[in-house]
Parts: structure tokens; C-alpha cells; sequence
């Protein structure tokens, strides 16, 4: 059903049309910002029928569409609409507090009740016209953590918000409040309705990140999601990104999630210190995944993203699983043979990828700065594997590898290129 600016059952200004259209369709979950050509377009594709008139609104099958026409005036009656609105129930409120702590009747004779919905009413509008207007998302705040709500109100702010989401994926202001509004409902509610919005927050997540690529404040949500989580949901979110992040190998985002789900099965497992006493899971975990970024390391030639994430696995498996246990801290790292063996694999990929059968595949030399950068940096983080470097590749091998690094990162260089100098003088 398409509307204009002066329908015959309404005759509401801009702004109360829009509002009589979120009101009388409280299912929309999509909103945009629609072009006056585009109108006639989306009529036939809806089958619906044009009355003629100059067309302001669009409303069919939940979705709901905004001339760009009339965005400007439409946005500045909803600021003016809410910040009046809110002004006056700022006013009762402190009067309230102050002279009257039973008056709950503004000047103009409305309700504290009913100045709330006003308000919550307005904001409504601005946030899906100007989702970055911080004052509108904290009006709401306020409103909802002044007493003790039902968890229906958090979940109608929840529906808001990702209606929002819709049209501005990328509002840090929208992301914000969800997390506001997870923190509410965590101290009120019992443990399995978070548990289900939670797992319903992940989803959302990964669903944006289809339509909105890059999209950070997205991704971080998503990781501070799993503080939230059970064993259970984090294992199962493992499971779930696998896949996703096996077809975005250039997305680091993805991957920087499964890193903290990673840390929560260490946390979750008691292996994050020397005493740990029990490594069975974990250690199959991180296994698993070793395996799998090799696979697509070997897959993907040259991809920033896997090799970075080969850094966080390879790091934590030999400080969690390869370090002697019965050491003090500040002794030097004795490791067992699971990671000697560990380490003689991760020559053997360094050798293989630092071979460039083509030099014109721009690939092929991307792989082995990568392989190079890689193995360095493990070296300057675990010194003891220096050494081990030095015996299973020998000098020329090693100068290569150095040479390879210093073409492009020249500055990654400097600690390696010391303990080599140190090494030859001996």
C-alpha cells in the first residue's frame, strides 16, 4: 500500500504519517530511503495500484520506504517534535523531584505516562531518520531503566534497533544500545531468555555482515558477544563461523571473532595459566584449527587474514600446550616434543610456501613474504625457536628468508637481523 503526503483517511503532517505507519504495521523490519521514481517500480512489483497522488510513503510486506523528497523537512519536524517532548518531560521530572515528588501533571496538563510514550514515540521516528542522534538513543535509556520493565519493552528496543540496522548497518550509536539493552536484560531476566538473544544477536550479526562487507562495529558486537555465552553456544559458534569465514578468507573480521571464541575455550578449559588441569578439549580445538587455517593457507595464496590468524593459534599453542608447566615464570621456556614436532611443521609450510614457481603470479611471491613475515615473528616472540630455525634450515636458507622479508618490510627486520649478526660472529 503506497501513501502520499495528504491521504484522505489520515490527514496527518509528514512526520504523523510516518508515525501512523509504525504504529499500524508494528512488523516492519525493513526501512530505506526511496528515490520518487522508484515508486511507480515498486508498485508493480508489489501489484499494488497508484492513486495518482505524489507519493511520500511506501508500505508492503513489512517494508517500508521513504521519499528522499521529503527527508529534510521530515527529519528537522522529528527533531523539533522530540526535543520539545523531551524538554517538557525533563521539566516534569525534575519538578517531580524536587518541589512535588507526587505531581506527575506537566504545566500543560499531560501525564508524566503520557509524555513517555510522546517521547519514545518521536525518538522512534528521528533514530529511523537520523540513527546517529545520540540524545533520541539516550532519551530512550532513560525512560527504560527508570523502573523495573517487562522483558517485552527491551525486546520491542531490540526490534527497533535492528530496524535501524536495516538502513544504517554501520551506526556505532545503534550497536551501542543493543549492548546497552543485553546488559539490562542479563540483570533482570533469567539465564535461557538471554541465552536465545544472544544466539538470535550472533545471527543478526552474521547476516549483516553478508550485505555489509567491512563492516567492524558489526563484528565487534559479535565479540562482545561471548562474554555472554555458555560452553555450549561458544562451541557451537565455532562451528557456525567455520564456514562463513572458509568463504571470506580475506576478511579479518571473522577470523578476529574466532580468535576470541578461542581465548573463551582457554578460559572456559582453565589453561590460561601454569597450573592448568585440564587441556583434552582445548588442545583438540586448537588442533582442529591449526589444521584447517593450513589447509586454507595452502589453499588461498598470499591472504593477510589467515597467516595473521596463524600467528594467534601457533603463539598460544606453544604457550599453552608446549610449555613445561614445572618452569617459574621468567625461567626459559623448555618445550616438550609435541611442539618440537609442532615446530618441524611449520618449517616444512615455510619451505614449501617460499617456493615461487612463477614470478609474474604476484600470488606466489605474496605467500612467501607471508610465510617469511610469519616465521620471524614467531621467532621474536618465542626466542627459543631461533635456534631451532637455524638448525633445520642452515645460514644460506635463513639469509634468504631475511631477504625475502627485507624487500618489502624492511623494518620487521631490525630484532632478527641482531641475533643473526650475534650468530655468525660465534
Amino acid at each position: 500500500m503506497r501513501k502520499g503526503s495528504c491521504s484522505e483517511e489520515v490527514c496527518f503532517d509528514l512526520l504523523n504519517q510516518l508515525e501512523h505507519l509504525l504504529e499500524s504495521d508494528p512488523l516492519i523490519d525493513e526501512v530505506g530511503f526511496i528515490h520518487p521514481s522508484q515508486f511507480t517500480l515498486l508498485d508493480k512489483e508489489s501489484g499494488s495500484v497508484a492513486d495518482g497522488s505524489s507519493p511520500s510513503f511506501w508500505n508492503q510486506d513489512h517494508k517500508l520506504g521513504i521519499s528522499t523528497d521529503i527527508l529534510i523537512q521530515l527529519c528537522k519536524d522529528a527533531k523539533h517534535a522530540f526535543l520539545s517532548t523531551f524538554k517538557e518531560y525533563k521539566c516534569l521530572e525534575n519538578s517531580s523531584t524536587c518541589e512535588s515528588p507526587t505531581k506527575n501533571i506537566s504545566s500543560s496538563g499531560v501525564s508524566s505516562c503520557s509524555l513517555e510514550s510522546r517521547v519514545m514515540k518521536h525518538s522512534q521516528a528521528l533514530l529511523l531518520l537520523s540513527s546517529d542522534f545520540g540524545t533520541a538513543w539516550n532519551a530512550r535509556k532513560l525512560i527504560l531503566s527508570k523502573q523495573d520493565q517487562p522483558l517485552e519493552a527491551f525486546t520491542e528496543e531490540l526490534r527497533l534497533s535492528k530496524l535501524v540496522l536495516s538502513n544504517c548497518p554501520k551506526s556505532e550509536p545503534t550497536w551501542s544500545h543493543r549492548r546497552w539493552i543485553i546488559k539490562m536484560i542479563s540483570r533482570s531476566f533469567p539465564t535461557p531468555q538471554l541465552q536465545e538473544i544472544i544466539t538470535k544477536e550472533s545471527e543478526l550479526v552474521e547476516s549483516i555482515g553478508e550485505r555489509s562487507k567491512m563492516n567492524y562495529r558489526a563484528w565487534y558486537h559479535r565479540c562482545w558477544l561471548v562474554s555472554y555465552m555458555t560452553t555450549e553456544q561458544v562451541l557451537q559458534e565455532l562451528k557456525k563461523s567455520k564456514r562463513w569465514a572458509g568463504l571470506h578468507v580475506a576478511d579479518s573480521s571473522c577470523f578476529h571473532y574466532r580468535r576470541r571464541l578461542m581465548l573463551r575455550v582457554l578460559e572456559t578449559h582453565n589453561v590460561e595459566g601454569s597450573n592448568a588441569y585440564d587441556k583434552t578439549e582445548a588442545h583438540r580445538i586448537w588442533k582442529e584449527e591449526l589444521d584447517w587455517n593450513k589447509e586454507l593457507v595452502e589453499r588461498y595464496l598470499g591472504r593477510e587474514a589467515l597467516w595473521l590468524h596463524r600467528r594467534f593459534l601457533s603463539l598460544n599453542w606453544i604457550m599453552h600446550f608446549g610449555r613445561n608447566h614445572s618452569s617459574e615464570t621468567g625461567q626459559r621456556m623448555v618445550m616438550n616434543e609435541e611442539i618440537v614436532t609442532f615446530v618441524d611443521k611449520e618449517i616444512h609450510l615455510l619451505e614449501s610456501c617460499m617456493t615461487v614457481p612463477d614470478t609474474k603470479f604476484e600470488d606466489f611471491q605474496a605467500q612467501a613474504l607471508q610465510a617469511a613475515v610469519y616465521m620471524l615473528w614467531l621467532t621474536k616472540n618465542v626466542p627459543e625457536l631461533w635456534r631451532m630455525l637455524e638448525e633445520k634450515l642452515g645460514t644460506e636458507k635463513i639469509k634468504c628468508i631475511l631477504n625475502t622479508v627485507a624487500q618489502e618490510r624492511p623494518t620487521s627486520l631490525l630484532h632478527q637481523l641482531d641475533i643473526f649478526a650475534a650468530d655468525l660472529e660465534h
